[in-house]
């Protein structure tokens, strides 16, 4: 045979080349795909807990009072703060802040529940969505608290209940 090319072995290697790009685009484009999907089961399966349980109200005076939250991040990951915040929305909380922490505080728990002699006794309806939080009293004027993610969070705990207790005779009803 001769050392040269036909045109005809020309024209069959770029059809291979073409076959191979093809193969690898839509190897790129399944993989995309997988992980989209991945993506999103992770997100809804992490999201479908018993949302139900953790109440967002308690009682000041025989009325329903809402439990506003500021969520801040006090560590490095970044997101933290709104993933948690998306999390304690749909437990029904209303959401007020979702930023870095403020004070620019290290906290080496897993959180720290900020609150004021308004927020008394909303702080532990907050408290108990972390594990082990370390309560700090103080002199804020307004009935929100603060859930300042530190170094140990990991996650929420599960929704459960929380007892308030000048609520227990009206939550039994």
């Amino acid at each position: 045979m001769s050392d040269y090319l036909t045109e005809s072995d020309l024209a069959e290697q770029r059809h291979r080349s073409r076959r191979r790009r093809t193969a690898i685009s839509l190897s790129v484009v399944v993989l995309i795909l997988f992980g989209a999907f991945w993506y999103s089961y992770s997100y809804f399966k992490g999201s479908s807990g018993d949302a139900s349980a953790t109440p967002t109200t308690v009682c000041s005076g025989g009325k329903p009072v809402k439990v506003t939250v500021n969520v801040y991040n006090a560590t490095t990951r970044q997101g933290l703060a709104a993933d948690t915040a998306s999390t304690l929305r749909k437990r029904g909380f209303t959401i007020g802040s979702v930023a870095n922490d403020p004070l620019h505080k290290t906290i080496k728990a897993s959180a720290q529940v900020r609150y004021g002699p308004a927020g008394v006794k909303l702080a532990p309806v907050v408290g108990a969505t972390v594990s082990k939080p370390v309560m700090v009293k103080d002199k804020r004027k307004s009935a929100t608290v603060d859930l300042v993610l530190g170094n140990g969070f990991k996650a929420l705990t599960a929704a459960r209940a929380v007892s308030v207790t000048s609520c227990t005779t009206q939550a039994t009803k």
